[in-house]
């Protein structure tokens, strides 16, 4: 499906689902928690975390898990109040800025590494397995300025899905944190998608390698369309879920 069209589709599915509001509160409440639950999930799994599902749900109802790190316990706990934050900054209509980035970026590390949290780094970095270096520290705050005019000229000229997926790819390019930079772009691009009015995207750790190769493609090449096609797909499958969740057994055709 080219990309005009699968945008197409989404925004069907989307006033399809926007047609249906307000939805009952136990549903409304029931799927958000199991949203949260997968994205911390699959967002930490991706980076590493080896909690599983069931135990990522269990750290968040605040019972620890013997055996693990401590630091798996804190990627939970950070992740979800990171996610509550981005919420809260939706519901504040408030705009993206670099101080509200490293605010997200302070809760993802914080008590894993206070030192960094919330900090750009200091020294250059390598991300471990792609062709595409980072710029040099000292570019970091320029380049960071520079994605945040990005961001504020082309949000209103591009499909909101676009723009997320460029968010999430060129925040990652700058790499602007020694560690976190991962969670925090997930984070970013569904602070968009939400703000936008669209469910949160997902990329499951089963998809970890297409979505690293689709970044690497469009940070050593330009070219976006792979992982914008990755992301529009995870949306449009989100908002098909959603729907039959909400609506039973129907078809959304």
């Amino acid at each position: 499906m080219n990309a005009i069209a699968r945008f197409a589709e989404i925004d069907r599915l989307r006033s399809q689902l926007d047609c249906l509001r307000p939805l009952p509160e136990h549903t409304v409440r029931t799927l958000h928690e199991q949203q949260v639950l997968e994205w911390t999930y699959h967002s930490n799994a991706i980076e590493g975390n080896t909690l599983t599902l069931k135990e990522t749900k269990v750290v968040l109802e605040g019972i620890t898990i013997g055996g693990k790190p401590l630091r798996e316990h804190f990627e939970v706990i950070n992740h979800k109040e990171a996610i509550d934050y981005v919420e809260a900054i939706v519901q504040n209509q408030e705009a993206l800025s670099e101080w509200q980035i490293k605010s997200i970026h302070h809760l993802v590390l914080k008590n894993i590494d206070n030192r960094n949290a919330g900090q750009y780094r200091q020294e250059n970095v390598v991300i471990a397995g792609a062709e595409h270096l980072p710029p040099d520290y000292i570019k970091v705050p320029e380049a960071m300025a520079g994605l945040m005019d990005w961001y504020q000229k082309r949000t209103s000229l591009m499909h909101p899905v676009e723009c997320a997926a460029r968010l999430h790819v060129d925040f990652v390019g700058i790499h602007p944190f020694v560690d976190g930079n991962g969670r925090t772009s997930r984070l970013l691009m569904n602070f968009e998608l939400i703000r936008q009015g669209y469910l949160p995207v997902i990329i499951p750790v089963e998809n970890r390698l297409v979505y690293y190769e689709a970044l690497d493609t469009a940070h050593t090449r330009g070219d976006y369309s792979r992982f914008i096609e990755l992301v529009a797909s995870l949306e449009q499958a989100a908002l098909e879920r959603y729907l039959r969740i909400v609506q039973g057994p129907m078809d959304t055709n």
